[in-house]
């Protein structure tokens, strides 16, 4: 099971990567000009159904059960991200402290370390978390199923015209917890490497 990569959007079917074995995003619930960005970034490595590349459904594959854990997993932990970029969940402690672990790390861009206890503070005045102000740009966003329960999710960002990388972690301890962020680091991208 360790390193399955699967395509994942929320809500919707997905399957085995077979060539690359990354997980790619399209569309769910994001603003329309993010969904033109971050479809474009992954338009052609999510295999569609029928087109051999994913396993149908029952289709007596020992790889089902691995690659629905996966799918689930990965397009859970999508859904978890993008909804932390919203900034009606950054601005509802209810909200955001549901979709992180009682154990989650965040490394920020100047090098400081955030946990679990300061984020009810920091993350609701935090840039990216008025309804009013910019939002957070995704784009190329991929994941992979490292262990049961594990799932690592690779993207990029733009705001207001400054890009960065990031990395996060999600785990799953229980099917009552769900998929929870344990890690994040971002990571700003200089201008002569964009």
């Amino acid at each position: 099971m360790r390193g399955d990569s699967v395509a994942g959007t929320p809500g919707s079917p997905a399957g085995v990567t077979r060539e690359d074995r990354q997980v790619t995003h399209e569309n769910d619930d994001v603003p329309s000009d993010v969904n033109d960005d971050v479809a474009r970034e992954g338009s052609g490595d999510v295999p569609r159904e029928g087109s051999g590349d994913v396993p149908r459904e029952g289709s007596g594959d020992v790889n089902d059960g691995v690659a629905d854990e996966a799918n689930d997993g990965v397009a859970e932990a999508i859904a978890g991200e993008l909804a932390l970029m919203d900034p009606a969940v950054r601005a509802s402690r209810a909200l955001f402290e549901g979709l992180l672990d009682p154990e989650f790390v965040e490394v920020g861009s100047s090098g400081r370390r955030y946990t679990y206890d300061e984020m009810p503070a920091w993350l609701p005045e935090h840039e990216g978390s008025s309804q009013d102000g910019p939002r957070y740009r995704p784009s190329a966003i991929k994941g992979v199923l490292l262990a049961p329960g594990l799932v690592h999710l690779t993207y990029e960002t733009d705001f207001e015209g400054r890009p960065a990388r990031r990395s996060s972690l999600w785990r799953r301890r229980s099917a009552e917890t769900g998929w929870r962020m344990y890690y994040h680091q971002g990571t700003p991208v200089p201008p002569e490497t964009a």
